[in-house]
């Protein structure tokens, strides 16, 4: 911890080609609460129910789950900055496209399309960015945790902004943003070295071979569940129009990015990282089940209070999943991924079907027990997930050719 304090010091000074990826990584975080604002008015411009709108979220998870299995295997062999430079044209491409849609069909499968790109991107972005930062990979992580929480405490506040136009806007404005970032990585990220050994499409499973990180995987799995049904689902409890939803979602990103970068790593130094994780798995599930059963006024103030725990969770379980095994950073970061988006992808589509089957309450009571549970795997395989704390790690060199890191 005393590392990455002193990371968060020269986290300003930094070249061009980490300030263009770390630019272009807020957009791309941008992208997953972007369409929050505006679910209801997509779901009355096409004609759809809220459960077909949330396969927004679905399209779009599913195939960043299974994006992870290539991403490795793709970067391995083309580069850092190619990969970056693909993730970012299906993105433009694919957000034009949703931007055109004429039926929720269309417009679920152009999702699964930026999906894509994005898995490819955001994938790339950590291990580049800890390449070329300075400062060493404190300052880097702490740069990447921050594009996350400002991108996803904007993405509201630019859905709803351009939303309340039309449905449509938002779209194209993403479109145009990360065109703007594929020309400042083409301009200021150079090619970095390629590793000497390609990554395997097996790889990230093989990693999840290991207890902590799978253990951690589980874990992350049940917390997604939670989180999604928060981010996909609220905005249609809440039925606020797009500014005021915007305002709700953006407040959420800002205590999720505050709490991520500020306080999250201040109490892991003085609790630990697990008791830290057990405790707001235990208050987010507290939080999610008053937003449930409370008035409106209740769900709005939790969903907000939403964005701390989840800011804090975030930040832990990235560090859980980058240093519990001796994998490479991208492999064991694809492993665990890959577990975890399943659930992000799983909670948008069963959410509304479980109102439909019983009430509005309900979505939420199984969001508090998966959050519940996640804390339950902590407890549980707590001696798996601090084993390799208490053990010298072995370097490793990550697999774009980057330094060589160190727990």
């Amino acid at each position: 911890m005393d590392a990455f304090e002193t990371g968060a010091s020269s986290v300003l000074k930094q070249p061009g080609a980490v300030w263009a990826t770390a630019g272009a990584s807020v957009v791309a975080f941008m992208g997953i609460g972007l369409v929050d604002p505006i679910l209801p008015s997509i779901a009355q411009g096409l004609d759809a129910s809220a459960g077909q709108v949330s396969l927004l979220f679905t399209s779009y998870f599913l195939i960043t789950a299974l994006a992870m299995l290539v991403t490795g295997f793709v970067s391995s062999r083309i580069g850092g900055r190619r990969t970056l430079l693909l993730g970012l044209a299906l993105v433009v491409v694919f957000a034009g496209l949703s931007g055109t849609s004429t039926s929720v069909g269309e417009l679920v499968g152009f999702r699964a399309g930026w999906g894509l790109g994005n898995a490819l991107f955001v994938s790339t972005a950590l291990a580049v960015i800890v390449g070329a930062a300075a400062g060493g990979s404190a300052a880097a992580i702490l740069l990447y945790e921050s594009a996350l929480g400002l991108g996803m405490a904007c993405g509201p506040l630019a859905g709803a902004l351009l939303g309340d136009a039309s449905w449509r806007y938002p779209f194209f404005g993403t479109a145009v943003l990360m065109a703007v970032g594929f020309l400042c990585i083409t301009v200021f990220l150079k090619e970095q070295p390629r590793p000497a050994r390609r990554t395997s499409l097996l790889a990230p499973l093989r990693a999840l071979g290991h207890g902590g990180l799978a253990s951690a995987a589980v874990s992350a799995f049940f917390y997604n569940y939670t989180f999604f049904t928060v981010l996909a689902f609220t905005p249609f409890v809440l039925d606020l129009s797009p500014y005021r939803s915007g305002a709700v979602f953006f407040a959420w990103g800002v205590l999720l990015a505050v709490f991520s970068v500020i306080v999250a790593p201040r109490l892991q130094r003085r609790f630990g990282s697990l008791t830290v994780l057990g405790g707001s798995l235990v208050l987010l599930a507290a939080d999610v089940l008053v937003l449930g059963y409370g008035g409106h006024t209740t769900a709005v103030v939790c969903t907000v209070l939403s964005g701390a725990l989840i800011g804090v969770n975030n930040t832990v379980y990235t560090e859980l999943a980058l240093g519990v095994s001796d994998a490479p950073r991208p492999v064991a970061s694809a492993g665990y991924n890959f577990v975890r988006w399943f659930a992000a992808a799983a909670a948008p589509c069963f959410a509304p079907r479980i109102e439909e089957w019983t009430d509005a309450h309900i979505p939420f009571v199984v969001a508090a027990v998966t959050a519940v549970l996640g804390a339950l795997v902590v407890v549980v395989r707590r001696k798996a997930l601090t084993l390799q704390a208490e053990e010298p790690q072995p370097r490793r060199a990550t697999e774009d050719g980057a330094a060589v890191l160190t727990n």
